[in-house]
């Protein structure tokens, strides 16, 4: 069941309608944009991600320096020990790189359709060690007026959580790695649970267990504990690989609802839900038995990643949602929702 309703315009930003941020570099991809509200606009936070010019009989790809400095490697296509099966990641000697190199740019608009570059704000790059990959996919959540960043920062030390806080989005505090490798998909809520902040996590385990989706809390939005396991993969469904939250929760009449993402073994991602205690997120009221939303549109069907519907922002007007979404790895895309609609197909 898709209960989307997509924007006309979709998609709403391409690749394309961005310059590169230094000479050289080529604009891939878009993805995956954290959402907020700020100075009377709506914002995005886009993932962009980059890679070089790619020579004949050559493959090149970027890295951050530990001082931030971004740096380009480059090794021959017929080099035996070179291993370029998978778009997205790059494999030699034993040791993986990303194809590209993600930072966050913001973007704004007056009517949540048609979006620019405003002047004055800083790209956001990776600092240090455990961003030398890069930082992706960055979730925005305000609580009160200091607007959190949960992104997942990418080294060959492994993928886990950075978190970096702002009021004015040009003035930035780093708090370093709050989940340690291997974790992503982080979300804040965006009030506190008796006096503490949640958040939304996923730790990854290859053996056993699996790519589920956990909950956590803190006392200072810095140091988190008390991790529960809330969500699992389901065997024979349309998320029977992997699960990971979307944006922070939303709340309403019935608790708190967050949209999720899963996947299948043919990794293709879809959208579901799940309705937590408005009293103790840990415990699941609900959950889709069938996604809110399928990649059925060609835009989500085809590009660097096909058959892809990934969200991690969206903006709440009463029982409006309008989602933003990153579709097949390369674009961005908009979606309308009624929350009304979506807790009525949950069981």
């Amino acid at each position: 069941m898709d209960i989307a309703k997509r924007f006309a315009g979709n998609p709403i930003l391409r690749p394309g309608d961005l310059k590169p941020s230094k000479d050289g570099l080529k604009i891939e991809c878009l993805l995956n944009p954290g959402v907020f509200r700020y100075d009377g606009k709506i914002w995005m936070l886009l993932r962009v991600a980059e890679r070089p010019e790619q020579k004949d009989g050559l493959t090149s790809f970027p890295v951050y320096s530990e001082d931030g400095e971004l740096q380009i490697m480059e090794f021959k296509n017929d080099d035996p020990d070179l291993d370029l099966s998978d778009p997205r990641v790059i494999s030699y000697q034993g040791q993986d790189y990303l194809t590209t190199i993600s930072h966050l740019r913001l973007v704004c608009s007056e009517d949540g359709i048609h979006f620019h570059e405003p002047e004055g704000y800083p790209l956001l790059t990776g600092k240090g060690i455990h961003e030398s990959y890069g930082i992706e996919d960055c979730r925005v959540s305000q609580v009160g007026d200091t607007y959190h960043l949960t992104y997942t920062a990418v080294s060959h030390l492994g993928v886990g959580v950075g978190l970096r806080t702002t009021k004015n989005w040009k003035d930035f505090e780093h708090h370093g790695m709050i989940f340690p490798a291997h974790n992503k998909d982080c979300a804040i809520f965006e009030e506190k649970v008796d006096e503490r902040f949640y958040a939304f996590h996923r730790p990854s385990s290859p053996e056993i267990g699996g790519n589920y989706i956990w909950l956590a809390s803190s006392p200072d939005g810095d140091h988190w504990g008390n991790h529960q396991c809330i969500a699992q993969t389901r065997k024979g469904k349309w998320d029977n690989v992997r699960i990971g939250a979307g944006a922070a929760p939303i709340r309403t009449d019935e608790g708190w609802l967050e949209i999720y993402h899963g996947a299948n073994e043919d990794n293709q991602y879809c959208l579901g839900a799940l309705l937590l205690d408005i009293n103790d997120p840990s415990n699941v009221l609900a959950r889709s038995e069938e996604p809110i939303m399928v990649p059925t549109e060609e835009y989500e069907k085809t590009g660097f990643f096909g058959n892809v519907i990934f969200t991690n922002g969206h903006l709440v007007d009463g029982d409006e949602i309008a989602m933003y979404y990153g579709a097949a790895d390369e674009v961005i895309c908009g979606a309308k929702f009624s929350i009304r609609e979506i807790l009525e197909t949950l069981h």
